[in-house]
């Protein structure tokens, strides 16, 4: 039988480094996101045509790594997160409430990243013009920083 101090410790290990991923990846996806509006796109305007279209399909290609890796870390770090806290907060519905919101805000956020760095044609105005899409993500990644800001240090029981 395992020594449960052994397993505790190994959990607590864990959960830091869980925790530790899913903030350096926020920090740098919202990070790149926020540079991007207000200091690349704007600064585009200053690039002559012909290289803006290069030098933005340049980003595009590098960053999509980024934001494929980091929606794959946060799905991984976020639903050890989820289910690690899950126990703790038995009975607390502000707390399902308010976690179930920033997951949902979470898909979208997901949802524009992608389409921001994909290939489809459909999405192809939004990669033309990103500066409302962009901010859109920035308002709801400050919403969900808010949130969880606030699940963290309420308390319960």
């Amino acid at each position: 039988m395992a020594d449960l101090g052994v397993v505790a410790m190994n959990l607590f290990g864990l959960d830091v480094l869980s925790r530790v991923v899913h903030i350096a990846t926020a920090i740098t996806l919202v990070g790149g996101s926020i540079f991007m509006a207000i200091a690349m796109i704007p600064s585009l305007e200053m690039i002559p045509n012909e290289q803006r279209a290069a030098f933005v399909s340049a980003v595009r290609d590098r960053w999509k790594r980024y934001v494929h890796g980091g929606i794959g870390l946060f799905l991984l770090s976020g639903f050890y997160n989820y289910f690690r806290a899950i126990p703790k907060h038995q009975g607390d519905g502000l707390y399902h409430a308010l976690l179930g919101t920033k997951m949902l805000l979470a898909f979208v956020i997901f949802f524009l990243a992608s389409v921001m760095v994909g290939r489809s044609a459909k999405f192809e105005s939004w990669r033309q013009n990103p500066s409302k899409v962009l901010r859109v993500m920035i308002i709801l990644a400050v919403l969900i920083v808010a949130m969880s800001g606030f699940l963290k240090i309420r308390g319960w029981q």
